[in-house]
């Protein structure tokens, strides 16, 4: 995980470190184990999916999506995530899984991109994730 947590805009190497030992983390692995994404949720008000990263090797297979599922369908309530403006191919994906833009946040990245506050409400799920 840390080296895929490497593609990311704005690692964070604590909050990967909880999410792995409170089991929060959820991984995507290949048939032979090797982690090739991961999604890290964190509980509050709703669920906030706070990483999310695919390996580029890996990316364009389902991979994210089966990640995003598998939150979804255990979270109860709203699910959010950040997503930067520019980033096409993230916003088709959470917007094709139901999540919709609340609001923008101008400069939010050190670099200075803008993100996109997506939320979908999830009202199927089996507890908090």
């Amino acid at each position: 995980m840390r080296t895929l947590q490497t593609l990311l805009r704005e690692p964070s190497p604590a909050l990967r470190s909880h999410g792995l030992r409170t089991g929060a983390a959820l991984v995507d692995e290949t048939h032979d184990g090797v982690v090739v994404g991961y999604l890290l949720p964190v509980a509050g008000d709703g669920v906030h999916v706070a990483e999310l990263a695919v390996n580029p090797e890996y990316r364009r297979e389902g991979r994210a999506t089966r990640l995003l599922e598998r939150l979804l369908a255990r979270a109860d309530g709203r699910v959010t995530l950040l997503v930067a403006a520019d980033n096409d191919a993230a916003r088709r994906l959470y917007e094709s899984l139901g999540f919709r833009p609340t609001a923008r946040r101008p400069g939010f990245y050190d670099d200075g991109t803008d993100a996109i506050l997506l939320a979908r409400e999830s009202a199927e799920g089996g507890g908090t994730a």
